[in-house]
């Protein structure tokens, strides 16, 4: 019943999205209200919350382009839904762009499968994963999608295989540009960037814990799905299924590696992740199936948020 209302998508399906995400985010915010005292932070929230809304849409639009998921709303209600999970995320504005010029980057590289300015598309998301690595710094692991995208539709060309590597000479140029201005040590803040914290011991209390350990559950759930099914998936997909999945990977590995733990990092794993959701949840055979997997998620989703509040 609840997951038939995202079945098709429409104007009122987006509206009521729109409406949803500006909801959960001003509960989020308004646990803490001296923002609404400064124009600055003001125009500071907004940004973030458009920057939200982007990264839904953006997400429902990579699937959709490129015959990922039908024309329905469940990647950008999953994305919400899989979001409230650790709703810290709304309020880390560095961890929204690094994942945003991800999906910026996993874009590019899904469309690869056209075989259309193939050259472009990697450099284009080469940069784009080099930008978000600005702001967090292990983001730069993304690479790793682009050298996989490179090997499954174009290794035969070896310019591509070049193509990343000036992205980073370009993005390294302008940034030591940038650093000399403000005199800003460069190898320090690389070094400082750069480090690693392989423990997982941070929840600061149990309904973090939980709300982990269910995410992790959901999304062991939806990927070990995607691998029994990817087979009998239309073959001109399969490898865009296999990029979204590497993606979500690197997404898990960057969480792990990255010092300052925080379930923010999981930010990166979401939007794979919600196109996994959608894409079983459109190849269950019975309304029963897609409405219980619908329905947990969406509890499993509403405890966490509301858990950590």
């Amino acid at each position: 019943m609840i997951a038939s209302v995202f079945k098709k998508s429409t104007p009122l399906n987006y509206a009521l999205i729109v409406f949803l995400v500006l909801f959960f985010f001003f509960i989020y915010q308004i646990q803490e209200t001296s923002w609404m005292s400064s124009g600055v932070l003001l125009l500071k929230k907004g940004f973030t919350f458009l920057l939200v809304l982007a990264s839904v849409f953006l997400t429902s639009f990579i699937g959709k382009r490129n015959g990922l998921t039908k024309d329905s709303g469940y990647t950008a209600i999953f994305f919400l839904l899989l979001l409230l999970f650790f709703p810290t995320i709304l309020s880390n504005l560095s961890i929204l762009f690094a994942n945003f010029f991800v999906l910026l980057a996993l874009r590019r590289l899904i469309s690869l499968q056209s075989m259309k300015a193939s050259k472009e598309k990697i450099f284009d998301a080469s940069l784009w994963i080099i930008l978000a690595s600005l702001f967090h710094f292990w983001s730069i692991l993304f690479l790793i999608l682009v050298f996989i995208s490179i090997i499954l539709l174009v290794s035969r060309d070896y310019t591509n295989w070049v193509l990343p590597f000036i992205a980073l000479l370009a993005v390294g140029i302008l940034f030591a540009f940038f650093t000399s201005i403000f005199d800003i040590n460069t190898l320090q803040y690389l070094e400082n960037a750069s480090q690693t914290n392989f423990a997982i011991d941070y929840f600061k209390n149990t309904s973090e814990n939980i709300a982990f350990s269910i995410y992790v559950s959901v999304a062991l759930f939806f990927v070990f799905l995607m691998f029994i099914s990817l087979s009998h998936r239309p073959s001109m997909t399969q490898t865009s299924y296999k990029k979204v999945v590497a993606s979500f990977f690197i997404g898990a590995i960057v969480f792990v590696l990255s010092a300052n733990k925080s379930s923010d990092f999981l930010a990166l794993t979401i939007a794979p992740l919600a196109i996994l959701a959608t894409a079983h949840l459109e190849h269950s055979q019975t309304r029963f199936k897609q409405e219980i997997a619908f329905g947990l998620v969406l509890l499993c989703s509403l405890y966490s948020f509301v858990s950590q509040l």
